[in-house]
């Protein structure tokens, strides 16, 4: 049986409350919400925190607000209520592709959207999708609030921007209209971490053409979004010779790994083709009327 090494426990409610935490109990202190990812390393002793700071009594940080211009998602938001949201579904259809397709109802129930980013996991959906919506993420310190755009916040696999003092509380997501967006992923079987994934962002002008595309994908090498798909098809009119442009940039630009999930010509292939379909559903969503 795998155990946790000893540590000491205590229960937050409210942010100020958790950051005091934080700097009382110094380096080896942990924030935890759903778990997922931290225990597992705990019974592994990867991880053995002195302390852990149980976060599921601050309900500040668990909301869903609109505004004019953006959407407010807090960071202890659970994914299965952002699935369940009509709202964060109209706005962002793409999250509610994503949340459909992590883990299991267990997990979704219980994890949160500021634990899957701050995990800074290279093989996570929420990563992608706010990469592609263009995310700011608030972070919380006892000196204040600071706000990051989401490429600021990761440095690599497993490390981000927000230090051992301090706490993401909310992210925010720009509203804009004609706005369509699509998330796709192969995994070896259900609630698996993605043998490939992408995701895409597409704003049309009036005329129909693509003012503005971002493309993420996940997995396969690439940190933050596909460089050049801005440049290569913007202002086009959506096409599926467009799309299979826009497939072979992102498979290019990809760098996957070979191991027990696939070859890296096959992942390249996913590339491509997952490309081509999220662009495709998120031109649809945007109500884009290609002329015959």
């Amino acid at each position: 049986m795998q155990t946790p090494a000893p540590f000491d426990y205590v229960r937050a409610s409210s942010v100020a409350e958790t950051l005091e935490l934080l700097a009382r109990h110094g380096p080896e202190a942990r924030v935890i919400a759903g778990g997922h990812s931290l225990l597992p390393m705990m019974k592994l002793r990867l991880a053995r925190p002195d302390w852990l700071i149980d976060i599921n009594d601050v309900a500040e940080l668990d909301h869903i607000t609109e505004e004019p211009d953006r959407l407010r998602i807090g960071a202890l938001t659970r994914h299965a209520t952002l699935l369940a949201s009509d709202l964060v579904g109209r706005l962002f259809p793409i999250v509610h592709d994503a949340e459909r397709v992590i883990a299991d109802p267990v997990v979704r129930n219980r994890g949160s959207i500021g634990g899957s980013l701050g995990q800074a996991d290279p093989a996570e959906d929420l990563t992608t999708v706010c990469d592609v919506l263009d995310a700011e993420i608030v972070i919380a310190s006892p000196g204040g609030e600071r706000v990051l755009g989401i490429a600021d916040l990761h440095r690599g696999p497993y490390e981000t921007a927000c230090e051992q003092n301090e706490l993401i509380t909310e992210i925010r997501l720009p509203i804009r209209s004609r706005h369509g967006s699509a998330y796709e992923k192969v995994e070896r079987r259900v609630g698996d971490w993605a043998v490939a994934a992408a995701g895409a962002s597409v704003v049309l002008a009036d005329d129909g053409t693509i003012e503005d595309v971002t493309v993420g994908l996940t997995a396969l090498g690439v940190e933050g979004c596909v460089p050049g798909m801005l440049e290569a098809i913007c202002q086009q009119r959506p096409s599926e010779e467009l799309y299979a442009e826009a497939g072979r940039i992102a498979a290019a630009a990809s760098a996957p790994v070979e191991d027990q999930r696939g070859p890296v010509d096959y992942k390249r292939h996913l590339a491509d083709e997952l490309t081509r379909r999220v662009l495709r559903r998120s031109v649809e969503r945007a109500g884009a009327m290609v002329p015959a």
